[in-house]
């Protein structure tokens, strides 16, 4: 799976950057949310749907979701 198809379930996840997750939370939140949205092209749609929507919010939460799916792809190589 590609960093972008990780940063885009990690965005679709319930995940919040307040929380501070370790890389255990940052999996676990990336394969809830595809099993929850259908696969990476579902989480795709929410992404698309969020930008579409909150444009002014969402550009922060892919750059958030991008440094900590950066940080786990070895993890989810498996």
């Amino acid at each position: 799976m590609s960093l972008t198809d990780q940063a885009a379930a990690l965005f679709a996840s319930r995940l919040q950057p307040s929380e501070h997750p370790g890389r255990a939370g940052v999996v676990a939140a990336i394969r809830s949310s595809l099993l929850t949205n259908g696969g990476t092209r579902g989480c795709a749609a929410v992404v698309a749907v969020e930008y579409g929507e909150h444009p002014e919010t969402a550009a922060a939460r892919m750059q958030w979701a991008l440094r900590l799916a950066s940080a786990a792809p070895a993890a989810m190589a498996a």
